[in-house]
Formats: C-alpha cells, structure tokens, sequence
C-alpha cells in the first residue's frame, strides 16, 4: 500500500485561490480552465510551454516501433508513432523537490537474501 498523497484536482487548486484571495470562486475557476486550454492549444501547435521557476511542457514525437505482447510473446505488434507530452522541471522545481521528503526517499537497503539487479 503506498503512502502517496491523494491527486490534486483543479477543483482543489480553485478551492485554494479562494481561501488565499477571497475572488469568487466562478472567476477564479474560469481563469484556471482558460489556462490549461492556452496551454493545451500551444502544445497543439507544437510550441513549448516553458513557466519560469517551474519547468516547461514540450511535444515530443514517439516514433513508431516493434513490440512484444507480454500475453502472446511470439507476436509482434507495431506501435504506432506518436506524440507525447514531457514536463522538465525547472531549477527552482527541482531544488524544492530535493528538500522534500520525496526529494530525500531512498530505496529500501538489500537484504541478505536479495539478489542485485541483473546488468
């Protein structure tokens, strides 16, 4: 069972605006959607979306490959080219994160039974 937070919604991103800014709850929502569909309309359009002090979205092309299906091994299955979105967290973002607790988790030590990774 993991011990990672619940998700964040945007509905919990607006509830906070308000609590911090006292605007109506109606305004703040429409700004947050509006946001995210510039953002979603710019990686539409192939740009970058780069937020200074946090990181930045950019389009990545996926290009097609061979795959195995784990159930049918002896099958191989095309996997179609595609996009994809990547986030690179900015310097700030990723120092922060550093001095988190998530920043500092390190894996469990092996046991003595354990068997190292296979190279």
């Amino acid at each position: 069972m993991s011990n990672k937070p619940a998700n964040l919604t945007k509905r919990e991103i607006v509830l906070k605006i308000f609590e911090e800014t006292n605007h109506p709850q109606k305004a703040i929502r429409d700004a947050v959607q509006r946001t995210l569909e510039i953002i979603q309309e710019a990686l539409l359009q192939g740009r970058d979306v780069e937020l200074r002090n946090f990181g930045v979205f950019e389009v990545q092309i996926r290009e097609s490959r061979i795959g195995r299906n784990p159930n049918k091994p002896e099958t191989d299955v095309v996997i179609p080219r595609r996009a994809v979105v990547k986030f690179k967290a900015g310097k700030e973002m990723k120092k922060a994160l550093r001095e988190t607790d998530i920043g500092r988790f390190q894996p469990p030590a092996a046991g003595p039974g354990d068997q190292p990774p296979a190279a």
